[in-house]
């Protein structure tokens, strides 16, 4: 739960930036931290954001380490090339974006790594947000043995054809019945994308083929109410969908 830390134990962390195997075998970078101890441990896979792998995703890494997940983020854009972020990131968009087929892959690495961690529980949850929560609800439906995922208002899970591309060639709602876990949906009902009518067809889509879901929407908030660098953050919106988060990943993975 958000916020309830005894006074009285011990605690500590490892963060570091380790490799995994991604998508056409390559190695790629990831940011991971965890517990100090011998667990075993639940673990969450964080997919980056736009901007890209940049510091906020990192502290999310951390603050799932503090609650006491091994947690890990790929860096997705590592083919684009190395620099700040918001510059890989930039030339990943000049490209036509980052293939979904990439993506995934780069997901599946980081579920082998973590489950082959010895302190490690064999239970992975993903979470993302903006592109990385369509992200995350694609690795929901195509990445075999996750056991819960995380869309953080993912914009294009609806989409039209005209919106389909080499990148992202399936809408990922078109793929809900391959859905192999449970969904938290968090999303802001002043958001452009999705709008509130794209999350009434994904909730409608589920609910349609009987998926383990729930969706939290909030007023007052819109796209990337997280972020508490922009002037979207909406502090008593993100910590109540914050809790939410610890809840639902305590209820699937902490098994």
């Amino acid at each position: 739960m958000w916020n309830q830390i005894k006074t009285d134990v011990y605690e500590g962390m490892i963060a570091e930036t380790v490799s995994i195997p991604g998508y056409n075998n390559e190695r790629v970078n990831a940011y991971m931290a965890r517990p100090i101890g011998t667990g075993p441990y639940p673990g969450v896979i964080v997919i980056p954001h736009m901007p890209g792998w940049d510091e906020l995703n990192r502290e999310i890494v951390r603050r799932f380490a503090h609650h006491g997940y091994n947690a890990i983020c790929p860096n997705i854009y590592q083919r684009f090339g190395h620099g700040l972020a918001g510059e890989v990131s930039g030339k990943m968009r000049e490209a036509g974006g980052v293939p979904d087929d990439s993506v995934m892959a780069d997901t599946q690495g980081a579920l082998e790594y973590l489950n082959g961690l010895p302190y490690s529980n064999r239970r992975v949850g993903v979470i993302g947000m903006c592109s990385g929560g369509r992200h995350a609800f694609l690795a929901g439906c195509r990445v075999p043995g996750l056991n819960a995922a995380v869309d953080c208002w993912g914009g294009g899970v609806v989409a039209a054809k005209e919106d389909l591309n080499a990148a992202r060639p399936v809408a990922p709602i078109d793929l809900t019945a391959q859905l192999g876990c449970p969904l938290l949906g968090i999303f802001g009902n002043d958001d452009r994308s999705p709008t509130v009518d794209q999350v009434n067809i994904h909730e409608e889509e589920l609910k349609k083929h009987g998926k383990d879901y729930e969706f939290h929407r909030y007023d007052g908030a819109g796209h990337a109410f997280w972020s508490y660098d922009r002037e979207a953050y909406r502090p008593v919106q993100a910590m109540d969908s914050w809790a939410k988060t610890f809840e639902f990943f305590e209820k699937h993975l902490r098994k």
